[in-house]
């Protein structure tokens, strides 16, 4: 629900001046095809936006210490593992970080495959065994190898230029209905339509999520099967074991959990960004 009330409040704010530019374009949002130019434009630039940006937004939201020299073993291990990996899978060093929290958890992130960050938390560092540890490294560098930052950020800009252009092009719809029956011709009004539009994107944005989070899971299965590769089935399987059994003292920011090695719950599985640990221990024994 995070997700939805961003992207809700996001189209909100950018609204105006969004329809401002439009207006200097000379595109006309009344017609569906100026409509459908407007939406992905909208939907497709904030995504990409969030992308390019993503590597610094981790710095700053999730405390983010870059390992720009290892100062202790622990550390030269960690910078050690990931070179190792990330040669095996045939990108280019990610930068390696630790932030602070006792949530056992880890994520990647970054624009590209050449250009990515790798971060664990002092939980994850402190609470599992060298060899778990490693893969849940494996698992983030998979993330990283298989370009999910790049495939997600474009379902989530497929599904935005849907939501916002359904919501709006309904709306017109409603709008030109209630014109007809009204002796003025004059329709909702643009506090009524803004009104409907925000109801629509509530609505559609929940079925995008759900949408989102599909293939968010299907990834997350990839990077399981990629990190059983580099570093085998069974330590793949008690990091997700220790996972499971382990404390969630915290949450990560929506923005970052998608790529996280362990997903926020919820109560319906069709809204998670992870599959259940005990179906991806499944996944993997089965392979």
């Amino acid at each position: 629900m995070k997700r939805v009330m961003l992207l809700i409040l996001t189209n909100l704010a950018i609204l105006v001046v969004a329809s401002i530019v439009m207006s200097i374009l000379g595109v006309n949002t009344k017609s569906m095809g100026g409509l459908l130019i407007f939406a992905a434009m909208f939907g497709f630039g904030g995504s990409f936006i969030s992308l390019k940006i993503s590597k610094w937004m981790a710095k700053k939201t999730m405390g983010c210490e870059v390992i720009a020299s290892p100062r202790d073993e622990t550390e030269r291990w960690l910078v050690d593992t990931v070179a190792r990996q990330a040669e095996q899978s045939g990108i280019k060093m990610p930068e390696v970080a630790i932030y602070n929290s006792g949530e056992m958890n880890a994520f990647a992130t970054g624009p590209s495959k050449d250009n990515a960050l790798v971060a664990v938390s002092t939980g994850l560092l402190y609470g599992m065994e060298k060899g778990e540890i490693e893969a849940v490294l494996a698992h983030e560098v998979s993330h990283v190898a298989n370009g999910d930052m790049v495939t997600l950020t474009l379902i989530q800009g497929v599904v935005n230029t849907f939501v916002i252009f359904a919501a709006r092009a309904i709306a017109q719809v409603i709008d030109n209905f209630v014109a007809s029956d009204d002796e003025e011709g004059e329709g909702m009004g643009f506090f009524a339509y803004m009104a409907v539009v925000f109801v629509l994107d509530m609505i559609l944005g929940i079925l995008a999520s759900t949408i989102v989070a599909y293939f968010s899971r299907i990834r997350e299965f990839k990077a399981d099967e990629g990190a059983a590769r580099l570093v085998g089935k069974d330590k793949m399987i008690a990091a997700l074991e220790r996972l499971r059994q382990g404390p969630a003292t915290g949450e990560m920011p929506a923005q970052m959990s998608a790529f996280g090695i362990n997903g926020k719950k919820s109560m319906a599985e069709l809204l998670m960004s992870h599959p259940p640990l005990e179906k991806r221990i499944e996944a993997l024994r089965n392979q």
